[in-house]
């Protein structure tokens, strides 16, 4: 998540209380958020997350999270997928009691959507418009 990372870079980092909405028509908007939650390794997590409406609701479309790390370099690693259009919810890594669940080909493919994602995010110009909108003008 390149993409992600280059963002969280221009607003600071992560840091509890993050939130960022991005606008750049004619995409849903972008929102990416710091959780209250830890991820499943006890590293601070985000979400990333297109929201659509359906009925009034709002319906993500799709949301991931990721344990946000630094050691060997800033990595985002996902851990959870959710599209509400098609009613699915997956966690590929959890603590379930005091056990850590660990779904390698669940995992794997929550990597290739990551990568499609944020390759989707970077030709449609998600950095670029997150930096017009946050920088000041004179």
């Amino acid at each position: 998540m390149k993409t992600i990372l280059q963002i969280l870079k221009q607003a600071g980092g992560w840091h509890h209380g993050l939130y960022l909405k991005i606008e750049n028509p004619p995409y849903m908007a972008l929102v990416i958020e710091a959780t209250d939650e830890s991820g499943p390794c006890g590293l601070p997590a985000i979400s990333v997350c297109h929201y659509g409406e359906q009925n009034g609701d709002l319906m993500r479309d799709p949301e991931m999270c990721f344990e946000f790390g630094l050691a060997g370099g800033a990595h985002l690693n996902p851990f959870y997928y959710r599209n509400d259009y098609v009613g699915v919810e997956q966690w590929s890594r959890n603590i379930v009691g005091d056990h850590y669940v660990y779904l390698t080909s669940l995992h794997q493919q929550h990597e290739r959507l990551a990568k499609v994602w944020d390759n989707n995010l970077r030709l449609q110009g998600f950095a670029e418009a997150f930096e017009q909108q946050h920088t000041p003008r004179p």
